[in-house]
């Protein structure tokens, strides 16, 4: 059961929980997008719309390992004694995040159809915070997902890759964090619960070839802890046989503020510095790139990356 001071943090944080393991939470790039016209990365890159998304999570304290970098809240722990049905979690989260957003109508910053189109979201970011893979009913709530129209967006840490492979439905883009160039970076930047994270995460790179969905790996770059080895990263990237790479600079936010500095952050020129060097080994070019969010997309020449494409699977 859910410690009440871990959940009483969560919502003065704009969380909004659902049975004690799912939640909702307007993300920063929502907020831009209806009240200054300022997309997130993800429109820019794919095609999503910033004002439409939802931002979930389906386990939001179930995760092995306890990243520098990461800006969610840590170290409360307890077990969830029932998960929540698919169908019903997602109408719950759905109805929180519209009573979330109800502040943007009227707003003379906010055009009453955007407004309305944030209503009903059609892309789902499953990153919010914990790891989602563990959610049991992941296959089933994709499928609800995509029967009601919605892309689904996937982040995993890579250190579940039974659980991975054992997925009867996959996410229409499929994120694969990989932050650390070799194991003990990864052990001293990701800090894994487990001793098999980091053989777990290898296990997952060399599983990716054979899943039938669009992946993407993602570096998370902390500058002095993991942001260079670009052969030692190139490696890991061809193992994984993706078509896409995001190097991504961390940014100073959140519960990593305690444990990292503003020195921490890479500059968008230092992104793009390592992702030109990294590319060049890989066959891939720079794409698209974001500065404002520190985020670069690496991919081979003609790969496609509208979600249009997706959604027509």
């Amino acid at each position: 059961m859910m410690d009440e001071s871990y959940r009483q943090l969560l919502l003065k944080q704009q969380y909004r929980i659902h049975n004690d393991h799912a939640a909702v939470k307007l993300c920063h790039w929502m907020r831009q997008s209806l009240l200054h016209e300022r997309s997130c990365y993800k429109q820019d890159f794919y095609g999503i719309k910033s004002h439409r998304c939802l931002q979930i999570t389906p386990a939001i304290n179930e995760c092995d390992q306890m990243c520098l970098f990461c800006w969610r809240v840590q170290g409360h722990d307890f077990t969830v004694k029932e998960w929540s049905e698919p169908k019903e979690m997602l109408d719950a989260l759905i109805h929180h995040h519209r009573k979330l957003i109800t502040g943007f109508k009227g707003d003379p910053r906010c055009s009453e159809e955007m407004y309305e189109e944030s209503r009903n979201p059609d892309m789902v970011a499953i990153s919010l915070a914990g790891e989602p893979i563990v959610y049991p009913y992941l296959s089933d709530f994709l499928k609800e997902c995509h029967s009601r129209k919605m892309t689904t967006f996937l982040v995993t840490n890579g250190t579940y890759p039974q659980e991975l492979e054992a997925l009867d439905v996959l996410p229409r883009q499929l994120y694969v964090t990989v932050a650390a160039p070799n194991r003990e970076v990864h052990r001293q930047v990701c800090r894994p619960k487990t001793a098999d994270a980091w053989d777990n995460l290898l296990e997952t790179l060399d599983l990716l070839p054979s899943l039938d969905t669009r992946k993407v790996i993602r570096h998370t770059l902390v500058k002095e802890l993991n942001l260079g080895w670009e052969s030692e990263y190139a490696a890991l990237d061809r193992r994984s046989g993706v078509e896409m790479v995001e190097p991504k600079g961390y940014v100073f936010v959140g519960g990593s503020r305690q444990r990292l500095s503003l020195t921490n952050m890479p500059s968008h020129q230092e992104i793009v510095d390592f992702s030109e060097r990294l590319g060049s080994m890989l066959g891939m070019e720079i794409l698209k790139q974001k500065p404002d969010s520190r985020v670069v997309l690496l991919g081979k020449e003609g790969v496609e990356t509208d979600v249009s494409t997706l959604n027509a699977v």
